[in-house]
């Protein structure tokens, strides 16, 4: 047997393409029977190549691996970074930027800053001065007191100033109260329409009494806003007078129509029926059916 062609061969080295196991155990079992058909002397002369150990291949592939470990490294040194970039983003969002200057730095800037600041203001700005005579601080100190003044004061001066005091009488004209009763509002247009009564700001259940003799003409309630209200009919120096009651408390006058009344009789309570804003007496006088002022005629006849 021709030894060159029983033993295995060695791969081309110009393809350098390892063999496959397949292929290294066919040559190992070539190998086998060529060595059990020669003799001990012939085996001194035959030159056996030792068995193929491809280190090319195992090269190769460490290298591979190699190559897959570095791949790896990159990718976990690469996340790394990228981890720290972001770290690095979030702290520059969220910190200040003052936060990374010291305390003497910052001190000195701002002062150089409001320093240069004032200066700029002082060069633009003119000085300027207010000089305030004694006699407007007093005028202003007299105007922080602060005064109450009555419902009846503030009427007064609302209607140009009109005084609506008086003295109450024991004559044969009276006013309808025995003793002073502040006046809210008087006789004369308003806002709201003519007013053709004095308003007497006494409480609720303050005796009304008659100004002057007379015979009751009307006591009842209607829906004319004067509410339960009585009529008096009166003559004075020859003139046909009437006085009229309103916003009573509703069937709190004893009067019937047809009674004779003499001044200073009891009428009625003070009350709040009818159109009212509170309780008070609205008196009004009627000369002749017309209406007019009934502070002024009482001032005028009210006379001891």
């Amino acid at each position: 047997m021709n030894r060159d062609t029983a033993l295995p061969q060695r791969p081309d080295e110009g393809n350098g393409i390892p063999l496959t196991r397949r292929q290294l155990r066919e040559r190992e079992r070539a190998a086998e029977i060529v060595a059990e058909h020669v003799s001990a002397g012939e085996t001194d002369h035959i030159d056996v190549p030792p068995m193929p150990v491809w280190v090319a291949a195992a090269r190769r592939t460490e290298a591979g691996r190699r190559g897959k470990r570095g791949e790896a490294f990159a990718s976990r040194a690469l996340s790394g970074v990228a981890m720290l970039f972001v770290g690095a983003l979030l702290v520059g969002l969220s910190v200040p930027s003052n936060a990374f200057v010291s305390t003497a730095a910052s001190d000195t800037t701002g002062a150089s800053l409001s320093e240069g600041a004032a200066q700029l203001t002082a060069e633009v700005r003119p000085s300027q001065s207010l000089a305030v005579s004694d006699e407007v601080v007093n005028d202003v100190a007299r105007q922080d007191g602060l005064k109450v003044i009555s419902y009846a004061e503030v009427l007064a001066v609302k209607f140009a100033g009109v005084s609506y005091e008086y003295r109450t009488t024991d004559g044969a004209i009276r006013w309808p109260f025995p003793y002073e009763i502040p006046i809210t509002d008087g006789y004369g247009e308003r806002m709201g329409g003519f007013h053709k009564g004095t308003d007497f700001a006494a409480a609720e259940g303050t005796p009304i009494y008659a100004i002057a003799d007379g015979v009751v003409s009307y006591i009842e309630s209607d829906y004319s806003g004067y509410g339960y209200h009585a009529i008096i009919t009166h003559v004075v120096n020859g003139q046909q007078v009437q006085s009229q009651y309103a916003h009573m408390v509703k069937a709190s006058s004893p009067l019937v129509v047809g009674d004779p009344v003499r001044v200073g009789d009891f009428v009625g309570l003070v009350g709040q029926t009818g159109i009212s804003y509170g309780a008070h007496l609205h008196l009004e006088i009627h000369l002749d059916g017309v209406p007019i002022d009934p502070f002024a005629w009482l001032t005028a006849n009210a006379v001891n």
